[in-house]
């Protein structure tokens, strides 16, 4: 079965956010000697829905262009499931509203 509207653009916003501080600590940690980045992998989830998990990168090495991309991807993706949730709230609003 589907999970509702909000719980999946609910999950999309929790992935975005995992996206974001992975991306950040690569740029945080720029400087740093011998620091493995760290990368979000995303999954479906068979009800609706992601899930998205931090992994430390095997090897060492720095790629600002990427993590800079990340960043934005990750911020104009939690805006966009934002919005999803904000249309899903105000339509189940709509729905129970009974001044008509």
């Amino acid at each position: 079965m589907i999970g509702n509207v909000s719980s999946i653009a609910t999950s999309g916003m929790a992935a975005a956010q995992t996206r974001l501080q992975a991306a950040a600590s690569n740029v945080a940690n720029l400087p740093t000697e011998g620091y493995r980045r760290v990368e979000a992998r995303a999954e479906a989830q068979p009800q609706g829905g992601v899930r998205a998990q931090a992994e430390r990168m095997p090897v060492p090495g720095a790629d600002l262009p990427a993590d800079l991309i990340e960043q934005k991807m990750a911020a104009t993706a939690f805006a966009a499931n934002l919005q999803v949730f904000k249309a899903a709230d105000r339509m189940a609003g709509s729905l129970l509203d009974t001044r008509a």
